[in-house]
């Protein structure tokens, strides 16, 4: 019996592309056949390996003027709602600490999407323990005992093990999809994931 092809999706609730593809992929490879296998990290780490101490659409601002631009027509594209967050880019950590618990859960693509709306949709403030608590409820989730979990000494340890384990894969930047060991960067390589996914998975 063959076994259903996969792809490891590496995002970040920060990121702005990670947006976009949050919000697309669940559909997409239920619809292909591929079983998403969610990794959240920070990219926060990644940058300063690089050298960045910021996202580089902040320490180039040509690059963020079109990025934003860009971001707005993808959206509008996609029938998706875009509110600038007024902070950019957002700590995402403990969004990312949540994700981790639910990263095998079947609640993770409804949350991850929720807490991207939170984001660039709703310009809500995701560090905020009372915003995800919240988004928990909604989905009908033990928000208390979630949150407890994820401050746990083994939880930050586990994120910051996931998180070097995308830079020993390679990943530089997010969203990152990951097929066995070949590696395709930004929302406008999702589909060619997925087809990868079929056709080498």
């Amino acid at each position: 019996m063959s076994t259903q092809p996969a792809i490891d999706f590496w995002f970040e609730f920060a990121s702005s592309y990670s947006y976009l593809s949050v919000m697309r992929i669940e559909k997409l490879a239920a619809a292909a056949g591929v079983k998403v296998r969610w990794r959240p990290f920070l990219l926060g780490p990644v940058f300063l390996s690089l050298g960045w101490n910021d996202s580089p659409f902040n320490i180039y601002p040509p690059k963020g003027r079109y990025m934003w631009r860009d971001l707005e027509r993808l959206c509008a594209r996609y029938g998706l709602a875009l509110c600038k967050p007024s902070v950019f880019p957002r700590n995402g950590l403990l969004a990312a600490r949540v994700a981790l618990l639910g990263q095998d859960e079947p609640w993770i693509a409804d949350f991850a999407k929720a807490v991207m709306c939170a984001n660039f949709a709703e310009d809500r403030e995701i560090s905020h323990p009372a915003v995800i608590g919240a988004i928990l409820s909604d989905l009908g989730l033990p928000a208390d005992d979630l949150l407890a979990r994820a401050a746990s000494d083994e939880n930050k340890t586990a994120l910051r093990r996931q998180t070097e384990e995308a830079g020993e894969l390679g990943v530089f930047g997010a969203p990152t999809f990951v097929v066995d060991k070949e590696l395709f960067w930004g929302n406008d390589r999702l589909e060619m994931a997925l087809e990868w996914a079929l056709e080498h998975g």
